[in-house]
């Protein structure tokens, strides 16, 4: 089990209370947890996700609420659409994806993955805001271009190498 650590936002927006929450830590993985939050893009609701070790991120454009219940199966489909686009074995794909097999939600806990979302989001909506919005934007090409963006939090290394170091060692 693994977990998505969601803003008050985000929380909010799924309907979930405190006691919906996950408190367990989760089992051992590569990447380990990751943070959302629901960012408002050209008038759209969008949920952000971003992995607390390698900050390799993607977003999930133009989602319904009905979505958004439903985190774990979002996450996935975009995980695997994020992935699609980096330079990765099939193998490691499926190790990855696999790690993500079952799912909890827990509230966010590191104000360092916050500051990093929170320039993430500044250039998700600059990007496809300046490419013509969300419907005319390619968002693969942004999430790509924002995995290979050096990022302070990482000593200024690319969320996309960190990713691939993660398992290099591991097959």
């Amino acid at each position: 089990m693994q977990l998505i650590r969601c803003t008050q936002k985000l929380i909010k927006e799924m309907g979930l209370k405190k006691t919906d929450l996950s408190t367990s830590d989760p089992v051992f993985s590569y990447l380990g947890s990751w943070h959302a939050n629901l960012l408002h893009i050209d008038s759209k609701k969008c949920i952000l996700f971003v992995n607390d070790k390698t900050l390799f991120n993607f977003i999930a454009p133009n989602v319904k609420r009905y979505e958004i219940k439903n985190l774990s199966k979002l996450f996935n489909e975009h995980l695997i659409y994020a992935l699609s686009s980096e330079n990765l074995t099939d193998e490691t794909k499926e190790k990855i994806i696999n790690e993500y097999n079952e799912i909890d939600i827990s509230k966010t806990n590191s104000k360092k993955i916050l500051g990093s979302m929170n320039d993430l989001a500044f250039h998700y909506k600059h990007h496809i805001l300046s490419e013509g919005g969300i419907f005319n934007a390619l968002i693969p090409v942004i999430i790509n271009k924002l995995n290979h963006m050096p990022m302070g939090a990482i000593s200024y290394k690319y969320a996309s190498d960190e990713l691939k170091s993660m398992y290099e060692n591991t097959i």
